[in-house]
């Protein structure tokens, strides 16, 4: 049997992705636990990417580890006996806490990472240079609740390393060099082209928001600003909003530029494979950078990044964002690179 653990509706789609992959197997073999976080907009994303795969014949379990007290400690014992039945590990987010906690579990010899966006880069990266796993937009600050968790984090940090009876590999549309063992699945998005689209393609453009703001990364401020000019620039007249972005900071976007704010309910790669979607897609340095021009392949889309300039970031941000940013943009393929200068 496939245990897949997923947070989010882009690991859940990097999921149904893995399971098209895998030709002769059966999708009833694989189960999927979601475990949800408590945003209404992940919720509802994740709602509908689960009809889409108990359409694929894929069995999903809602499992909540969140929210109440005592949720976390009640979902595990729940979740125990299929863990350790489980001959195959699929996971979305190799640096959560509650899913490395799941891993001390783990039976099973072979385990696969699908993608959780960019964070995938910086999970690969650090297991290649045998780093503690850490998200890049952390300042790294080592408080009390990382020291409890070390042990548990140790633990997961050898189920990511392959020996002679544990395989390891990782599924991703990301660039990636993965370390000595660790074998790098291409991610083509050959389940989304096949079940949508192709999509009507209007003639402006679209944008494509971030959640940098709310992550403590970019000031709002510039953002902003470089939203309103992007707009005047392209002629875009809807914004895709991320599913972690506020509800203030859209308000104040719609009122600054009169875009049409859109909130979708599926990842934006469905979103734009099923249409209408612009001619143009203009996003910040962000997964959909990698992941669009896979989807949209053969459509005509022109997929465009805007860099992030070193001023727009806190001062609070983690010394390692601007580095990562960057890499993001570079590493793209098929895209347009637009300079920060123009929109600051």
């Amino acid at each position: 049997m496939n245990l897949a653990f997923v947070e989010s509706p882009v690991q859940l789609l990097n999921v149904l992705e893995w399971v098209h992959t895998q030709g002769g197997d059966d999708p009833t073999a694989t189960t999927v636990v979601v475990l949800p976080p408590v945003d209404p907009m992940s919720r509802g994303q994740l709602r509908r990417m689960a009809e889409l795969a108990r359409d694929e014949g894929i069995t999903v379990r809602w499992q909540e580890a969140r929210g109440e007290s005592g949720a976390p400690l009640k979902a595990l014992r729940a979740l125990a006996g299929l863990v350790r039945r489980a001959d195959h590990i699929v996971i979305g987010d190799p640096f959560s806490r509650y899913v490395q906690l799941l891993l001390t579990l783990v039976r099973a010899n072979r385990l696969t990472v699908v993608d959780d966006g960019t964070a995938t880069m910086e999970f690969v990266a650090q297991l290649a240079r045998g780093e503690r796993l850490t998200r890049w937009h952390r300042r790294g600050r080592t408080g009390p609740r990382e020291l409890v968790l070390a042990p548990v984090t140790a633990t997961a940090r050898r189920r990511f390393t392959p020996t002679a009876r544990h395989t390891v590999e990782v599924f991703t549309a990301m660039p990636v060099e993965a370390p000595p063992g660790v074998a790098v699945t291409p991610n083509t998005f050959a389940w989304t082209r096949a079940r949508f689209g192709p999509p009507a393609i209007g003639r402006g453009a679209d944008l494509v928001g971030t959640s940098l703001v709310e992550t403590g990364v970019v000031d709002p401020v510039p953002y902003q600003e470089a939203v309103a000019s992007l707009a005047r620039a392209h002629g875009a007249t809807r914004y895709f909003a991320h599913r972690r972005e506020s509800v203030e900071k859209l308000h104040a976007l719609e009122a600054a530029t009169g875009l049409e704010i859109v909130r979708p309910d599926l990842p934006l790669e469905l979103i734009a494979r099923r249409g209408p979607i612009g001619r143009t897609i203009v996003s910040f340095p962000s997964t959909v950078v990698h992941t669009l021009p896979l989807a949209l392949a053969g459509t005509g889309v022109n997929v465009a990044v805007c860099d992030i300039a070193p001023e727009w970031l806190r001062a609070t941000a983690s010394p390692r964002a601007q580095g990562f940013l960057s890499g993001v943009t570079e590493t793209a393929r098929g895209v347009q690179r637009l300079t920060s200068t123009a929109h600051a």
